[in-house]
């Protein structure tokens, strides 16, 4: 591999730094494949009907920029909450269809696809019950609930032929192609370690979500969120604020973690870690919550025909808000890149023109006059989308709906959806349980 990419950049006559600045010249070469070399044909000629499951806060963004894609309508909508089914109306269109039981959604044959966004214990069987209904799906991330769950969403998937998202829309960002493409460029190096953060403070940020005035038992239906797990009385806050606690969400890990997990997963082509360990606690938000609001998280990764061996540390918190919102940061040894989804920031080290074919031919040519000063690439440099890019959440949707319309595949199937949320859950069971976990990442099984 690293002798074909050197063939390569001297054929193009330029210094890594610079080859890596032309995205196609590497997709056309053929060793290198990114989504964004791809060009799914985005034809809409083909109408997609949505249902919506679950219209919280993700549920409505998702929606919103599904339908800002050409052809794509909303014709239903679930929720438990009643208060949220009125909003629906008045948010999108008054003739929709309205239900509390997401089997009556499945049920209707004007829906091809459904949105899933709905608390995370929901997530397997909604997803399942979808696929064997007919519908294809997008479900928010984390896939499943639990890593037990993992395998049988991949089965009914398999078994459907239908087509699943998961939605991590990071996958299909700018930023995430352009540092998988460097990476495969050899510009960095070789990998060797790599770290995320994450950071949040306001209460919304922090799941202090908004407790509506009228949420009751007469308008919520407490029996149905309830029926794959423990009973117990009516409490607005496992409703209306279910990431806190366990029977319903996954933590921070869950939440966010996976967004890191699944980037770098697709920027490095690794199934995953198999060791993990997590510490961290209850440092703030002391209303109650069963997770904690500082997490971190510390993997290995074992060398691979896709990569070598390296190590992953993760950061996240909902105490601090001064410190950004999110990245990733990849770490070779020629070099590191911080990933945005709208951004690379590539800095190089002082060895990363050693082994550069431009800068060798410079030297054959010097011959004895060592002492000759030389011309170096540039030791730090940015990759910005342009201003009309759409976004990450906007191409996930579009390649979601090329898939449907063409039969083709998706950025982030179960199987990748669902080895970006096994070690991010894992994380949990290393927190609560004290202790490492050993993972498979191929098999996706606990060794």
């Amino acid at each position: 591999m690293k002798n074909n990419r050197r063939r390569f950049l001297k054929h193009l006559g330029l210094t890594g730094a610079a080859a890596a600045m032309s995205p196609m010249a590497f997709a056309e070469e053929g060793e290198i494949k990114t989504w964004l070399s791809r060009n799914f044909p985005h034809k809409a000629d083909q109408p997609i009907k949505l249902g919506l499951i679950g219209a919280g806060i993700m549920g409505i963004e998702d929606t919103n920029t599904a339908l800002r894609h050409e052809n794509v309508t909303l014709v239903a909508v679930c929720d438990l909450y009643q208060g949220r089914l009125e909003s629906a109306k008045k948010r999108w269109n008054d003739q929709l269809f309205l239900t509390k039981d997401y089997q009556e959604l499945l049920r209707r044959t004007d829906v091809d696809a459904v949105i899933i966004a709905t608390p995370d214990h929901w997530h397997k069987q909604i997803s399942i019950d979808a696929m064997k209904a007919g519908k294809h799906v997008y479900c928010e991330k984390p896939m499943v609930h639990s890593v037990d769950e993992g395998m049988a969403v991949i089965k009914a998937w398999k078994e459907s032929g239908k087509i699943m998202q998961i939605g991590s829309q990071g996958m299909s960002s700018l930023g995430n192609e352009k540092a998988k493409e460097l990476l495969a460029s050899g510009l960095i190096g070789d990998l060797v370690y790599a770290e995320g953060f994450w950071a949040r403070h306001s209460p919304e940020g922090a799941w202090q979500y908004q407790i509506p005035a009228d949420g009751s038992p007469q308008t919520v239906d407490w029996k149905r969120y309830l029926a794959n797990t423990k009973s117990r009385d009516w409490d607005p806050l496992r409703f209306f604020r279910w990431r806190n606690y366990l029977d319903y969400g996954t933590g921070m890990s869950g939440d966010l973690f996976v967004h890191l997990f699944s980037s770098l997963h697709f920027i490095t082509n690794s199934h995953g870690p198999n060791k993990i360990a997590a510490m961290g606690g209850l440092r703030y938000w002391k209303d109650g919550r069963e997770v904690p609001d500082i997490l971190l998280g510390t993997f290995d990764y074992p060398s691979t025909e896709q990569h070598p061996g390296f190590n992953l540390s993760l950061r996240c918190n909902f105490v601090d808000g001064t410190s950004g919102t999110t990245y990733l940061r990849i770490v070779g040894t020629k070099g590191a890149m911080d990933v945005k989804w709208e951004e690379v920031v590539v800095k190089l080290n002082g060895n990363a023109e050693e082994d550069d074919p431009f800068l060798q031919e410079q030297a054959k040519l010097r011959g004895n006059n060592v002492g000759r000063a030389k011309i170096l690439p540039p030791r730090e440099m940015t990759y910005a989308a342009e201003r009309d890019y759409k976004g990450a959440h906007y191409d996930h949707f579009a390649n979601f709906f090329d898939a449907i319309r063409t039969g083709g595949k998706v950025v982030e199937d179960p199987v990748f959806g669902f080895r970006a949320a096994a070690p991010a859950l894992l994380c949990n069971d290393s927190y609560f349980q004290n202790k490492f976990i050993n993972w498979d990442p191929v098999n996706m099984t606990l060794t």
